[in-house]
């Protein structure tokens, strides 16, 4: 009898033991720790760590250029070693398309520098961005919009405050079209010969207006005609604001024919650029053309903040 209860304990200790939460994780823990001595001990895994290092890239850090001002970081890439090893195992060889990768953020950001104008974005980001100065020129709005939205590419507006007063429906089809809205000043002044208060006044106005009748509020400001001063850009900077500029200009305001505004930009086309253009009959003629030979250099062509950002340009490989 006491050996049968004894078996009887035994049975019912065993059972408790299996069916035990703690037990159940304690076994995951070793099979995992099993796995993970496996797969790191597999020449697989071993040659991922080694040749994936020639394809990582240093992030670079945001920086005071003195010629172009501020320029912002981008990201580098590391190899998620453990991703890519799941995406080969199965053929167990090393596949270079196969790759996962990690971005890695520089230490200094564009918002870690002094206020500084900025000209164009990281000389090693194949994107460009589309800089729409609007404070006239309404008959060419809608077929550059059409355009832009066949080709899926979004730009960057800046709008004159007391134009987008008077034509409230044209500022919201724009920022509606999905394309960014960015400050013009609202009386289009020469803002480096304003008084700090009145360099204000632009600003404010003109972001109260597009707030009220968009729902954006502009985090970029396009001095009208170029012209600024140190302390245009500080304010700008107090109220969270960039200070864009352009690195290549259509000059479109000069009425050249498309087949010279095209070579104009193509001839001055890089990486990072940013293309000054308003809406003028010669740019709405030129914009499909020059949407597909910029294409055609791999580049992108995003917004401001799009191009601005540290984001990489991810064409051939995976993030995980």
């Amino acid at each position: 009898m006491k050996r049968f209860i004894s078996i009887v304990t035994m049975i019912l200790l065993a059972l408790l033991i299996v069916n035990n939460s703690l037990t159940h994780q304690y076994l995951g823990i070793l099979a995992g720790e099993t796995f993970l001595v496996n797969q790191h001990s597999d020449p697989l895994y071993e040659e991922i760590t080694i040749k994936g290092k020639e394809y990582e890239r240093e992030p670079s850090d945001a920086k005071i250029d003195p010629v172009w001002g501020a320029i912002p970081g981008y990201n580098g890439l590391a190899v998620d070693v453990d991703a890519s090893y799941k995406k080969m195992k199965e053929e167990g060889e090393f596949i270079a398309e196969r790759l996962v990768f990690k971005q890695v953020k520089p230490g200094v950001h564009l918002k870690d520098l002094p206020p500084k104008p900025i000209y164009k974005g990281h000389p090693d980001k194949p994107m460009v961005s589309f800089i729409i100065n609007v404070a006239w020129g309404n008959e060419f709005i809608s077929p550059m919009l059409a355009t832009l939205k066949k080709h899926n590419v979004r730009a960057t507006f800046f709008l004159e405050g007391r134009w987008v007063k008077n034509h409230p429906e044209l500022a919201k089809m724009i920022s509606e079209a999905g394309h960014e809205v960015g400050n013009h000043s609202y009386s289009h002044p020469n803002m480096q010969q304003l008084s700090a208060s009145a360099i204000r006044q632009e600003i404010y106005k003109t972001n109260d207006v597009i707030k009220a009748t968009t729902g954006v509020s502009p985090v970029w400001l396009g001095p009208p005609s170029g012209s600024f001063r140190d302390e245009v850009i500080k304010i700008a900077a107090e109220e969270k604001m960039g200070t864009v500029l352009w690195s290549v200009d259509t000059i479109d305001w000069k009425k050249p024919t498309p087949e010279v505004l095209i070579n104009r930009v193509m001839s001055k086309i890089h990486n990072g650029a940013l293309i000054l253009m308003h809406p003028t009959d010669a740019t709405s003629k030129s914009l499909e053309s020059l949407i597909k030979q910029i294409k055609a250099k791999n580049l992108e062509i995003d917004t401001v903040s799009e191009l601005l950002s540290e984001d990489r340009v991810m064409k051939t490989v995976h993030l995980k």
